[in-house]
């Protein structure tokens, strides 16, 4: 299996995601489950459905989790000494080229992603175009709207 990147923050929130799933939602799943039972007839059932459709949804999502946070490469960006360079975990600084609106952006993995947060996943357009290159430097990629250009103005590890 492949790893998957993740900074520590992003590994924390996943193990918190998976607590909260196996401590109360199981728990509440089952309870409701258990309600619907005594209610009588199964098959006509709509509440017992719906908890077993529930029930299906947690234990799926709890294994995506266990199986996430296991092929899991945790990577701290405040260890990172990558000499200028933009890698998994850097903050970037960036100046539109056309525009010269500036943006902040944090390389993260697939699963921590949040555009409103400046939160960007390593397999996003921007970002691979992003990687390696340092300060003073411009990415280009391919967005919807066409050709953008950014120039890297800063790059931190925070």
């Amino acid at each position: 299996m492949a790893t998957v990147p993740l900074t520590v923050r992003g590994a924390e929130k996943l193990k918190a995601e998976l607590q909260r799933l196996k401590t109360v939602e199981r728990h509440a799943v089952i309870q409701a489950i258990a309600e619907a039972r005594a209610q009588g007839d199964l098959s006509e059932n709509a509440e017992y459905e719906a908890a077993k459709d529930k029930q299906g949804f947690i234990e799926g999502r709890i294994l995506e989790l266990e199986s996430k946070l296991a092929a899991a490469q945790v990577i701290d960006p405040k260890t990172l000494d990558a000499d200028g360079r933009v890698v998994f975990g850097a903050t970037v600084e960036l100046a539109d080229e056309d525009s010269g609106a500036a943006v902040t952006y944090q390389i993260v993995g697939d699963d921590e992603a949040d555009l409103k947060q400046g939160l960007i996943s390593i397999s996003s357009p921007i970002a691979r175009a992003l990687i390696g290159k340092e300060a003073g430097e411009v990415a280009e990629y391919q967005a919807p709207g066409g050709t953008r250009s950014y120039e890297i103005v800063g790059v931190r590890y925070v």
